[in-house]
């Protein structure tokens, strides 16, 4: 997906931001981590490698019918947010215990978050389709309810 209209990148950052809202105040996050939000939304929106565009176009019809495309790229896009927060604590933490962080090990964080991300986000869509309850909290979360 190497291009994005505007409704569709409106409606992706809406359900990111919505899903995300219901565990993080995103209103009062720091600069750094508002920073480290938008560059990953920017780079999972763009899908230069086009591995969202790929599982999206591989989901069983069943599945791709239940919410929009754009709803579910922010989906993905809030659980790829949700697992930086996590990894992102992680590091704070190290970081307080030993102040010799191994850079290395944090090289390509955003490519590991975003794959683990996307396989979690295509297993919930997948069991949503029998998961009625599942489905109405993805819609809820997402705003679309």
């Amino acid at each position: 997906m190497s291009q994005v209209d505007a409704l569709y990148r409106e409606q992706a950052h809406t359900a990111a931001v919505n899903i995300c809202a219901t565990v993080l105040p995103m209103a009062k996050l720091p600069a750094g981590l508002k920073e480290a939000y938008d560059s990953l939304f920017e780079e999972l929106l763009a899908d230069s490698d086009a591995q969202f565009a790929e599982a999206w176009a591989n989901l069983p019809a069943s599945a791709s019918k239940l919410l929009p495309q754009s709803s579910f790229h922010g989906f993905y896009i809030a659980s790829a947010w949700l697992q930086l927060s996590l990894i992102g604590q992680q590091i704070a933490e190290q970081a307080d215990s030993d102040k010799a962080i191994d850079e290395q090990q944090y090289n390509g964080i955003y490519a590991r978050i975003a794959k683990d991300a996307l396989r979690e986000s295509v297993r919930k869509i997948k069991k949503a389709r029998t998961d009625r309850r599942l489905l109405n909290s993805m819609r809820h979360v997402i705003g679309l309810a």
